[in-house]
């Protein structure tokens, strides 16, 4: 296809046609049941082609919906593995492609945002893009400076025509229907997803705003042996031009196909900018999907650097790090302070005031956001994540009462959003790394003595 869909109503009608392919397929289904087919084959055809439709709509239209597969894509781990194989190459194939929109369109918005001699500078454009996501899609170009005379690689990222319209109308709809899509992705609570994604998406189309973070991140970490972060070369309403980064492919990449030394050290150096980002710039990378990490190996092929891109979604922290009462609580989990932990969650407003939980509660519904930090390394698998994700999310276990009484305050809706999905991602990467020395380093409040 060659544009997001202008009118509203072709991609209302496609996003509300997801449910009622689903229940044709199940209609289907137990006609070839009562025909003798087994049961168990057929579910996993209809779970096949509901996979297929659902993904390759989401991906096409790009907007809030492929936004919102995006952040579904980062909980695949979640996902029950007999429900989730089917659905799994789909899912990270949307972590790292989409279709494209014309050269000629293009073309058009670099000179409405950069001017009618925008050629003189960027002297050279790649027909086609290297890569295409949500709401923009980037292309290889070169930037000349004409006070310098110098000429370097870039990379061209052009935002599609009336995206932001196209989100808002996608996630209206998509929230609409969310009890009607729920049953296409069992497991997964859809309407707070797409409320997340929704309140993201307006900082995200700000590209003036996504060049002053990412402007920060690469002061912050130039020269940094294992975190490379592009720098800003111009910047428009709808268009960003940043220094070109060679590298072969994302950390999708190998979640599908890496090695286990690989997943190891890409993974690691995933958890460190997570957690070091905050420390050295103020902010945090709050969109956690793999498709923004990139993969740079060693001349000899090794595991090398990891290049982070797409700065749109941002958590300006106002103690200017993570907050420190986070590093303290999730120590007191850690080390099995029922009493102290609770306290701590009250004071901080994440219990309100008349709300009782009992604390060992707490303690097991804090579970998978806290283990990797009780053992020196910390190996990572869909399996663990599975177990969690399952357990807090069943009505009939104990804990999933606490997840109706906690209440998360605003400036921790981002912080939690971001831990998760880094959970999630490294799940899918079954990767193993120093989490508890990484926390000590980088979360304040974590390595403190007192109480």
């Amino acid at each position: 296809m060659a544009d997001l869909p202008r009118t509203a109503a072709a991609r209302t009608a496609r996003l509300a046609a997801l449910p009622l392919g689903y229940a044709g397929r199940t209609a289907l289904g137990l006609g070839k049941r009562l025909g003798g087919k087994p049961a168990e084959t057929v579910m996993t055809e209809i779970q096949q082609r509901t996979a297929e439709q659902l993904f390759r709509t989401l991906g096409e239209l790009k907007g809030g919906a492929m936004k919102f597969g995006q952040a579904l894509s980062i909980l695949e781990a979640a996902l029950p593995e007999e429900m989730a194989a089917p659905y799994r190459e789909h899912l990270t194939r949307l972590q790292d492609s989409a279709p494209p929109m014309p050269t000629q369109t293009v073309r058009d918005i670099l000179a409405a945002d950069l001017g009618p001699d925008w050629k003189t500078k960027l002297v050279w454009l790649d027909g086609g893009p290297s890569a295409a996501a949500s709401i923009g899609q980037v292309h290889k170009g070169r930037w000349h400076d004409p006070e310098t005379g110098q000429s370097r690689e870039v990379a061209v990222k052009v935002q599609y025509p009336d995206a932001g319209a196209a989100i808002e109308s996608d996630l209206k709809t998509l929230a609409r229907a969310a009890r009607t899509i729920a049953p296409l992705i069992p497991g997964v609570d859809i309407k707070p997803l797409i409320e997340e994604v929704q309140a993201r998406a307006k900082e995200e189309l700000d590209y003036p705003l996504e060049a002053e973070a990412q402007r920060t991140f690469a002061a912050a970490f130039h020269g940094d042996p294992e975190i490379v972060v592009p720098e800003v070369v111009a910047v428009g309403p709808r268009v960003l031009i940043t220094e070109w980064l060679e590298t072969p492919a994302s950390l999708a990449s190998i979640i599908t196909n890496g090695t286990r030394e690989e997943r190891d050290h890409y993974g690691e150096l995933y958890v460190r900018f997570l957690f070091s980002g905050p420390a050295r710039t103020g902010l945090l990378h709050a969109d956690p999907h793999p498709g923004n990490y990139r993969i740079i190996p060693n001349a000899d092929g090794s595991p090398g650097r990891l290049g982070v891109l797409d700065y749109g979604a941002v958590a300006r922290l106002p103690e200017g790090g993570l907050p420190r009462p986070l590093g303290r609580l999730v120590r007191l989990c850690a080390d099995g302070d029922s009493e102290a932990l609770l306290t701590g969650i009250r004071e901080e407003g994440f219990i309100k005031d008349k709300i009782r939980i009992e604390p060992e509660l707490l303690m097991d519904y804090l579970n998978p956001f806290v283990e990797p930090s009780r053992h020196e390394r910390f190996r990572f698998t869909r399996a663990w994540m599975r177990e969690q994700f399952q357990r807090i999310n069943n009505p009939k276990d104990p804990t999933y009462t606490v997840t109706i009484k906690l209440n998360l305050p605003p400036s921790y809706v981002l912080i939690h959003r971001t831990w998760l999905g880094g959970v999630g991602v490294m799940s899918q990467l079954e990767a193993e790394a120093p989490f508890r020395a990484i926390m000590e380093e980088f979360l304040p409040g974590f390595a403190d003595t007192e109480g």
